[in-house]
């Protein structure tokens, strides 16, 4: 017979591993929601196979595992793997557990990708994309504007409030993972849209007669029902306009993110400004977009060069 799988709330160990990633040790709404998720298929696995939580052995995880592998991507097993791991660290620490199975588990390798920037004719198309002067149209514009000249999170943006933004001096204030602060310049495309949206003819038509809730007056970007914007609701902007354009799954926000950095790489921008605009901790992460703009650069001399593909070419 097959047991029911338990919803973690229902699991005092994980629903205590998740107040401990929230509380103390200061993770994202997304990264704690994540592991939620994670952790849920896991005790529902182990349920489904009759396994207690307490019973879980390094077998038993590696059968679980081999099972993720065949049908996720390597990216998503080591993800799956880190909030485990960290689960049954949490475990031990805390005495529940005497031993931790994933002691000897060998990690996922992820396969190091390229970012998929869009080149900068798409990335003007996609910004000339939005139409009109309501005040759907003015938010829409200062959002994909703001996206690229920025680099921010989608969940950054929606996060902004009207303190964050000083429009005379042109920088936005972004809180990053683990509510980490940092300044970011903002363009003059990106304020001029930032203006029009934040008028009495854009989002003053959207303020509510009564706000639900401090943040929702505070917020930037508003829904049609003068809410603050889900990250979800934004996601759903870019990908509309993206596929207006003929971008199609090529598009998120986190696209425009990877184009902003390599774009400003193209030009000459020094990575450790990069670096700090994204809000990467490790100089390694933003490392990647240089191997970007290098194949570009080896691209249009492929393309250019008359004696690219002679002797002495790239083999």
């Amino acid at each position: 017979m097959v047991r029911r799988a338990p919803l973690v709330a229902q699991v005092p160990e994980v629903a205590e591993f998740l107040s401990w990633l929230e509380v103390e040790r200061g993770r994202s709404v997304n990264t704690v929601s994540a592991y939620r998720r994670d952790l849920q298929t896991y005790v529902g696995w182990l349920a489904e196979q009759g396994h207690e939580l307490s019973n879980a052995d390094e077998t038993i995880l590696a059968t679980y595992l081999a099972e993720l592998r065949g049908s996720r991507a390597p990216a998503s097993v080591a993800r799956a793997l880190a909030a485990i791991r960290q689960f049954h660290r949490f475990l031990v620490d805390e005495g529940v557990a005497f031993t931790d199975p994933t002691d000897h588990l060998s990690g996922q390798r992820v396969p190091a990708g390229v970012p998929k920037a869009l080149s900068e004719d798409e990335t003007e198309s996609l910004l000339a994309a939005v139409a009109g002067d309501d005040p759907i149209a003015r938010r829409d514009r200062a959002i994909l504007e703001t996206l690229y000249a920025t680099g921010m999170r989608i969940s950054e943006l929606v996060g902004l409030s009207i303190d964050d933004i000083d429009l005379d001096a042109g920088y936005v204030r972004a809180f990053g993972k683990g509510s980490k602060e940092r300044i970011v310049p903002l363009g003059r495309p990106a304020r001029d849209a930032l203006r029009a949206w934040l008028s009495s003819s854009a989002r003053g038509l959207l303020v509510p007669a009564s706000w639900q809730t401090r943040s929702d007056a505070d917020a930037v970007f508003l829904n049609q029902r003068g809410g603050r914007l889900s990250r979800q609701g934004a996601w759903a902007i870019v990908r509309r306009y993206g596929d207006a354009v003929g971008l199609g799954d090529r598009l998120s926000p986190h696209v425009l993110r990877h184009s902003c950095a390599t774009h400003l790489l193209d030009h000459g921008a020094d990575i450790r400004m990069v670096q700090e605009l994204l809000g990467h901790a490790s100089i390694s992460t933003t490392q990647v977009y240089t191997k970007v703009a290098t194949e570009r650069l080896w691209q249009v001399y492929d393309e250019a060069h008359p004696r690219a593909r002679g002797a002495g070419a790239r083999s």
